[in-house]
């Protein structure tokens, strides 16, 4: 058996829990990068991040049901990573200037402690601006690669939807 087909039986056995974990993975490196990195989110990166939460609850309540490989499932993946697939290539745009994006520009942080104390974070919190790219890697910003994760983990739960027999 080769290693190409041992992954490919073990993605067919799991494909939600496959998806769902690379999902996890995407959302765990947003977070990463935010606070390891100092890569703060704009608001649209935070809608970006929302998708990936919503996946993860509903892998957890199929798992519950004992449903965690069924068509429903792979279906509201699916539905969920294209939701995401939407959000992010609008965040591309608005990045690269094809078209205008919120106006309203975000911070990131949770305030804690006197009102002087919170007025100070507030203050000296960064603006984040959704039109403008903070990191890139071979010209392609974290919102393009959110957007090349979700299209692939929309085609790959709907492809598994379509060959499931149960629902």
């Amino acid at each position: 058996m080769t290693l190409v087909s041992t992954v490919q039986e073990k993605l067919s056995e799991r494909p939600a829990f496959f998806a769902t974990l690379f999902g996890a993975l995407t959302l765990l490196a947003a977070f990463i990068s935010q606070y390891g990195f100092g890569l703060h989110p704009c608001e649209m990166c935070w809608w970006q991040r929302y998708p990936y939460m919503v996946a993860i609850a509903l892998f957890l309540v199929f798992s519950l049901l004992k449903q965690q490989n069924s068509r429903s499932l792979l279906a509201l993946l699916a539905l969920t990573f294209a939701v995401n697939a939407g959000i992010a290539a609008f965040h591309v745009g608005v990045e690269e200037k094809w078209w205008e994006g919120i106006t309203t520009c975000a911070s990131s942080g949770i305030y804690t402690g006197s009102t002087e104390d919170i007025l100070k974070a507030i203050q000296n919190a960064p603006l984040i601006r959704c039109d403008e790219i903070q990191f890139s890697l071979f010209g392609i910003s974290m919102a393009g690669y959110n957007f090349l994760i979700s299209l692939f983990l929309t085609v790959f739960c709907a492809i598994f939807a379509l060959r499931s027999r149960s629902l």
